[in-house]
C-alpha cells in the first residue's frame, strides 16, 4: 500500500507561496535595507520568510524563530501590510502576528533548539528549507523589539 501525501514533506519551494510581483517588491526592499545582500539571495530570503510565516501560523504557540537573514524577509513583508495580511489569510487562514516578548524573556530551550524546532516545523509543513539561510549559529532572534535584528539597537541587548 502506498500513501501519497498531498504535499510531500519538505519539497515545496516556499517562494511559490508569494505572488511573483509581491516577491519582487519584497526582495527589492530587502536589498534596499541590506545592500550587502544580492537580489538572488534576497529572493531566497523572501521564500524562507514565507515558509517561516506559514509554519508559524500552522503551529501557534510553538515559539518558532527566524534566522537573522529570514528575519530581514519577515520585516520586509510586515512593512507591506496589505500584502502581508492577504498572504496570511490565504496561506494560514488568519493573520500571523509578530508578537514581541518582554526584553528579559529568552527563547525556550535556547537558540540552537529554537532553530531546530523552526526548521523541523517548516519541513513538516511541506516547505523546502534553504540551509544556507538557517545557519546553526544564527538563531538569535527573540521576536522582541530589543532582540530583533531590525530593532533600533540591531539586536544588541
Amino acid at each position: 500500500m502506498t500513501i501519497a501525501l498531498e504535499r510531500p514533506v519538505g519539497t515545496t519551494d516556499p517562494i511559490t507561496l508569494v505572488d511573483p510581483q509581491v516577491a519582487e517588491r519584497l526582495a527589492r526592499r530587502v536589498t534596499a535595507d541590506h545592500p550587502e545582500i544580492s537580489e538572488a539571495t534576497a529572493r531566497r530570503i523572501v521564500g524562507q520568510a514565507a515558509a517561516f510565516i506559514a509554519a508559524s501560523g500552522q503551529q501557534p504557540g510553538r515559539e518558532l524563530v527566524p534566522s537573522e537573514l529570514v528575519d530581514y524577509g519577515w520585516h520586509a513583508f510586515i512593512l507591506h501590510t496589505v500584502d502581508y495580511a492577504a498572504f496570511c489569510q490565504r496561506v494560514v487562514g488568519r493573520f500571523v502576528h509578530h508578537v514581541p516578548t518582554d526584553e528579559d524573556e529568552q527563547v525556550q530551550d535556547g537558540a540552537p533548539q529554537a532553530r531546530e524546532r523552526t526548521v523541523a516545523a517548516i519541513t513538516a509543513a511541506g516547505y523546502a528549507v534553504d540551509e544556507e539561510l538557517w545557519p546553526e549559529a544564527s538563531a538569535e532572534c527573540t521576536q522582541c523589539h530589543a532582540g530583533c535584528t531590525d530593532s533600533p539597537n540591531g539586536g544588541k541587548k
